[in-house]
């Protein structure tokens, strides 16, 4: 018999409880696929995935998007405390303009992006990723002043609208808002419940994200899907929306390993901050806008009909690995598969030809510009 000790049997670690969002059975009520994703249960598909992404292009779609993390930064010089962490012209943002920009960890590499809105008065509106939004709580609590505080705004719902008829839609029940132009917001009310517009989103067409109290957003989304143009529409199509419109997706697309260059996000750099640095990382991605970055994310239309997924490798003549693919999938609009993958940048150029190791399949591509389908916003000066 041994003579080691037998430990006494512990309790496994509980896991996490799947979150519900505040309508959760308004979309189990209209026949959703639930899945979990970002620790919620949320709607895949209502009439599939195709059916969907069309219907965004050519209608207007209802998106969910409460996962979302909504917080107020407040305080004296939230913004120029705000910019020693984002590579972005915060202090110059005007009342009710948007700023995309990104999260930066010390060493330059991404920690997530988001949009920041200054709200009338100077606060901030940031609207982070679902997936890391307590990770950012956390990472902004650590190292902003602590005089400057931030509101977790939990009890706030987050709809999407998109699509070229969703001007007309919102419209209809919340006059004023097709005045606004892309990446500018305002305060508006629907039956008495204040509302938050942006004029943004993230499938390449026009539309809105309105945040709105979480005990009303029920109401509000009936009365938005009664408009005709309106369908609800679920994370499927979102996905292949928002790959279309070339547009990443956080822990696929970006992730701490990668810098903005190497992420070709560079227009998040702004000019002055470019000139005076002072953000996390800045010398490693100043030196990296200089001289390049050693990889670069590009877009691949793939050759055939098979859809090339994420994790596939991108190979050279002799079967090495030199590159990865990060998001793929068939796309409805472009009628056929598409990726986008990191390369060596030396090899990131229009016409370049790839092959993708999937499975042990190999598949043929070419590398194309991005977005696959062009954006629809309706920015400042344009024609309405």
């Amino acid at each position: 018999m041994s003579d080691h000790v037998i430990d006494e049997p512990t309790e496994a670690p509980e896991t996490p409880a799947i979150e519900t969002l505040p309508l959760d059975a308004w979309h189990r009520g209209r026949g959703a696929r639930m899945v979990e994703f970002a620790g919620y249960h949320m709607p895949i598909q209502y009439d599939g995935i195709m059916a969907e992404h069309l219907w965004v292009r050519e209608s207007a779609g209802l998106f969910d998007v409460s996962h979302m993390g909504q917080l107020r930064i407040e305080g004296e010089g939230a913004d120029a405390a705000l910019e020693a962490l984002l590579p972005g012209d915060i202090k110059g943002l005007g009342t009710n303009r948007i700023r995309y920009s990104l999260l930066l960890a010390e060493d330059g590499g991404i920690l997530d992006d988001l949009m920041v809105t200054r709200l009338p008065g100077g606060d901030l509106y940031v609207v982070v990723n679902g997936a890391t939004k307590y990770e950012d709580l956390g990472y902004l609590r650590e190292h902003l002043p602590d005089d400057i505080t931030i509101n977790h705004m939990d009890e706030h719902a987050l709809i999407a609208v998109q699509g070229p008829k969703a001007v007309d839609a919102v419209e209809r029940l919340v006059p004023g808002v097709a005045e606004l132009v892309f990446m500018t917001a305002g305060a508006f009310a629907w039956n008495g419940v204040a509302l938050w517009v942006s004029r943004s989103g993230y499938t390449g067409e026009d539309g809105y994200e309105i945040s709105v109290p979480a005990d009303a957003v029920q109401g509000f989304a009936d009365a938005l899907a009664n408009q005709p143009e309106v369908k609800p529409i679920g994370l499927g199509a979102r996905d292949s929306l928002r790959l279309e419109a070339g547009l990443p997706l956080y822990g696929h697309d970006l992730d701490p390993e990668t810098t903005p260059v190497a992420a070709d996000l560079g227009f998040a750099l702004s000019k002055r901050r470019r000139e005076e640095g002072g953000f996390m990382g800045a010398e490693r991605i100043l030196d990296e806008r200089e001289h390049g970055s050693a990889l670069k994310r590009v877009g691949l239309i793939v050759e055939g009909r098979q859809p090339v997924r994420e994790g596939a490798s991108v190979v050279d003549a002799a079967g090495e690995t030199i590159g990865r693919v990060t998001s793929g999938g068939f796309a409805p609009s472009v009628g056929q598969p598409i990726a986008m993958a990191y390369v060596p940048a030396a090899l990131a150029v229009a016409g370049t030809h790839l092959s993708l190791s999937q499975r042990g399949k190999l598949h043929r591509a070419q590398i194309v510009p991005m977005p696959f389908v062009a954006h629809r916003y309706i920015r400042k000066g344009a024609s309405k």
